[in-house]
């Protein structure tokens, strides 16, 4: 069948590159661009009788592809705005594209004009071509895999087959307009699906010039959004997401991806990945692809954290430092040093008794296990995450996709702001380039912006700090005094209250430098003006993370490994600007407090994050659509019920996998410390594939499709993080936990064989004479006349010769500590390795098909070669000559032999 097309009387590819771009007015466009078809006028239409909620134009045969809004104000840019958009929209009907304006008058507030815009089948297979889309030539013959047994026990989390799998596999190829008739094309006007044709058109869109201004060509969509020539363009949903539409030619992919996947009931189900590739394209489906799978493998994470908290649990009176602590003629009778200067006073070690026993819950010999763990597993999801993303680039058509053309192709606002151009040396065409003065410029001063920023970051943890050391004197004395807080007292320690308020200051100020630093972010990385697509991601994912790994880790790190570690002792502090004392840990250790911090700034950012993604844009649409709720729905149009939704900007996806890459540090850096952070990630995720399911179905317009092969730079941050997690929590078993001290104790400085671990406490705390206080650091009071007071560390008495030096105990403690480290990290780096050494990228089966697949491609647009030939022969052609026939079957021979 010969099904070639009519070539688009001029395609922009030849137009013009790509750049911003402005719009035109709206009743230019009541003269449809119909490229030859027979289409009734619209005075022949009576609008009434047309289905509002319809997605095709007026006579009911030609798809919108994608809609422009715009408002017609009358102001004094009015006149610029008009011609541009006559320009614009002129420029899109040479193009090929065929338009369709609906007035204001028809739409539901009287003041937006509605463009629509449908792509004919020859603009389709032009851009195809130039797009490298992939499209069937034969289906798959290549058996399923055997089907496991134990899949029957799947069945209750399982989508019916036609959800789960909307199209029959079939073998691709490139898109060629000289080849059609290979290819199966039943159906012209969904041989492309609807996510393929908004992308081709918005390929158009962002490269269409408009005209000139100020001696520069201006082009590409961005731009007119951006100075307000047009409000919104957007691609239309095919359904309302509640009902079926009563088209029966609509597809209804919305209506089944909120029946089956963005409700939350649905959460135990599988996701239909298939068909969310197909609505939304594979870089969106990738995105929910790698979140599904990552919560699928959080699920063992949870389960063994699960139970070393549960070993903790069960332990707790089996634990005999709280025992110590707790027992009134041993932590009774132990009197601690004050923990500030003047004002706090000598207490006694068993008011510490509740903190102790529940600082055993997550400082155990578990917490050992499951930090190694952890290093195994986090190499385990990355190594089995490129075997699932190998799949489905097979899948997806995505195995010779190095990167889209789309995200290598030139930005458009390069091309505007960069006016001087040199040659390609690989294409041998001239090209915008930016000179290497302003790039060193420009890098500068994001440079210098990046790094103020960082450093404001730390200045505010710094400030937190002073707070807790500021604070903790007021807390003590309100506790002692307060006769209501007496019964919690044992409870909420003014080290535990101190911990708690200082972590939530430091989570509000997190949120605020982030609502701040993500739109300098974005403005800096636009005053570079990267070249690309993907080198603009790129170099604001790198900013973006950053900053954001310093803002919410820094105080994490301090806890684990900065508080408690300088102190001095009683008579030597340590002091912050001379002024306040550094902190001391709890005599149980500091892993509690990292656990509060971590908990606290974990979960208030999944709550703030579920509260912003969902119920913001719900709000706002409510809002937005307060007057069409009481309108009859023939009069509130498919178009304008989209127009009335929330935008899913270029860099939704960004802050997506930001969040959940924030995330993913916090079960991997500071895990040892809080086994249970995976659970809490798991219910966050479970909760969050539909939220994101929800909003992009319901509350979000139609994105335009994009293609991606992978999860991109993320990859790369997820590596070094998975590398850098060995090493903290290493640090934090041995430096923050009392793991290495216990285990010192147990075998080297033991008295008793039936009880090793009895007086450890006692081991552990040192000997102060308070005579030898200075004035700066002497209680007010000592109303029991205290002769000794006791401290966290490991020193000589007062009456040793070595008074105060630190013993022989506390570097053999330190020796241990290091090898520790050392043992561990190459312990869990050699497993690390050998695990993904031992995983293949890519599974067998795949690459089968693959080799397949490449076999009949090759076969077959050869053989399609071998016959074009022959009929040339046959018809007497003289350029087709005997020996071009034998090279060609020579070259398919060579083919199959391969």
């Amino acid at each position: 069948m010969n099904r070639l097309g009519r070539k688009a009387s001029e395609t922009l590819i030849e137009m013009a590159p790509s750049a911003d771009g402005e719009e035109s007015n709206g009743p230019l466009c009541e003269t449809l661009s119909t490229a030859g078809s027979e289409v009734p006028s619209s005075s022949e239409i009576d609008k009434r009788h047309q289905s509002k909620d319809s997605i095709f134009f007026r006579d009911g045969v030609r798809r919108i592809d994608f809609v422009l809004s715009y408002v017609d104000d009358l102001n004094k840019e009015w006149e610029k705005k008009l011609e541009r958009r006559k320009e614009f929209e002129s420029n899109l009907q040479k193009a090929g594209l065929e338009l369709e304006t609906e007035d204001k008058k028809e739409s539901e507030d009287g003041k937006i004009y509605f463009v629509k815009i449908h792509a004919p089948w020859e603009v389709l297979i032009t851009y195809a071509e130039v797009l490298n889309i992939k499209v069937p030539i034969k289906e798959n013959d290549i058996p399923s895999m055997v089907e496991n047994p134990l899949d029957c026990m799947l069945t209750p989390f399982r989508l019916p087959e036609k959800v789960m799998h909307p199209e029959p596999d079939y073998f691709t190829a490139p898109f060629s307009k000289e080849k059609q008739e290979l290819y199966l094309i039943n159906d012209e006007s969904t041989f492309f699906s609807p996510s393929m044709r908004n992308r081709i058109v918005n390929y158009i869109l962002t490269r269409c010039p408009y005209g000139t201004e100020e001696g520069k060509k201006k082009f590409g969509i961005k731009r007119l959004l951006n100075n307000g020539t047009y409000s919104a363009a957007y691609p239309l949903h095919d359904c309302q997401y509640w009902k079926k539409a009563s088209d029966p030619n609509c597809d209804n992919e919305r209506y089944t991806l909120y029946m089956e996947w963005a409700r939350f009931l649905r959460f135990y189900k599988e996701q239909p990945l298939d068909l969310i590739r197909k609505y939304y394209g594979e870089k969106i489906g990738i995105y929910f692809a790698w979140l599904g799978f990552y919560t699928e493998m959080l699920f063992l994470a949870a389960v063994v954290g699960v139970i070393c908290f549960l070993y903790g649990l069960f332990t707790m009176d089996e634990n005999m430092s709280s025992k110590e602590i707790c027992d009134p003629a041993i932590g009774g009778e132990i009197i601690m040093c004050p923990l500030c200067d003047r004002e706090c006073e000598y207490w006694r070690l068993n008011t510490t008794c509740e903190s102790s026993e529940y600082s055993h819950l997550f400082d155990n010999v578990a917490t050992l296990f499951f930090a190694i763990f952890m290093g195994i597993w986090v190499t385990l999801f990355l190594e089995f995450w490129k075997r699932r993303q190998a799949r489905l680039k097979y899948e997806w058509d995505l195995v010779d996709f190095e990167e889209e053309q789309q995200q290598l192709q030139l930005r458009p606002e390069y091309e505007a702001k960069c006016t001087q151009k040199k040659k390609n040396p690989v294409t041998q065409e001239m090209e915008p380039y930016l000179p290497l003065t302003s790039q060193a410029v420009r890098f500068c001063i994001s440079g210098t912006t990046v790094l103020f920023w960082v450093s404001l970051i730390i200045a505010s943890m710094i400030a937190v700090i002073v707070y807790r050391l500021a604070v903790y004197a007021a807390f003590a004395s309100l506790m002692e005094n307060a006769q209501t807080l007496q019964p919690i007292s044992g409870l909420l320690t003014p080290q535990l209250a101190t911990s708690v308020t200082a972590s939530c200051l430091n989570f509000v100020i997190i949120m605020i430098l982030n609502f701040i630093y993500e739109r300098i972010a974005i403005w800096i990385t636009d005053m570079e003006i990267p070249r690309t697509h993907m080198e603009y991601e790129n170099r604001l994912t790198m900013k973006m993370f950053l900053f954001q790994f310093v803002n919410y880790y820094s105080s994490c790190f301090y806890v684990a490994f900065f508080k408690g570690k300088f102190v001095g002792y009683p008579g030597a502090y340590t002091y912050m600007f001379n002024r306040w004392r550094n902190e001391e840990c709890d005599p149980a250790g500091c892993l509690i407090e990292l656990t509060t911090q971590l908990t606290i700034v974990m979960a208030g950012k999944q709550i703030w994050g579920n509260i912003q993604e969902a119920i913001v844009p719900w709000i706002c649409n409510w809002w937005g659509r307060r007057k069409a709720r009481n309108n009859p729905e023939n009069l509130y149009s498919r178009w304008e019920q989209d127009h009335d939704l929330q935008t899913f900007g270029a860099l939704g996806l960004f802050y997506e996998y930001l969040e959940m890459v924030i995330q993913f540090g916090f079960i991997t850096l500071f895990v040892a410390s809080f086994p249970l952070a995976p659970l809490l990630a798991l219910m966050n995720n479970i909760l969050e594939i539909r939220v994101d399911s929800w909003k992009l179905t319901t509350q979000y317009r139609r994105p335009v499709a994009a293609k991606a092969h992978s999860i991109g730079v993320w990859q790369e941050i997820l590596n070094g993080m998975a590398i850098l997690s060995v090493v903290t929590n290493a640090f934090i078993v041995a430096f923050t936990s009392d793991m290495i001290p216990r285990l010192v104790y147990y075998y080297a400085y033991s008295e008793s064989d039936n009880s090793p671990m009895s007086g450890y406490i006692n081991n552990s705390l040192s000997v102060f004479l308070i005579s030898d206080f200075p004035e700066r650091n002497k209680p007010k009071t000592n109303t029991e006349n205290f002769v000794i007071c006791r401290y966290r560390d490991y020193r000589y008495p007062p009456d040793h010769e070595k008074k105060y030096l630190h013993t022989m105990q506390f570097w053999h403690i330190l020796a241990a500590k290091l090898a520790f480290i050392i043992i561990m990290e190459h312990v869990v780096f050699i497993v690390k390795f050998f695990v993904a050494w031992m995983i293949p990228d890519v599974p067998a089966d795949v690459k089968a098909k693959i080799k397949r697949e490449k076999y009949l491609t090759q076969k077959i647009l050869h053989e399609y070669e071998l016959e074009k030939l022959k009929e040339r022969l046959g018809q007497g052609d003289k350029r087709a000559t005997e020996k071009e026939f034998i090279a060609t079957e020579g070259r398919m021979e060579l083919s199959r032999a391969m």
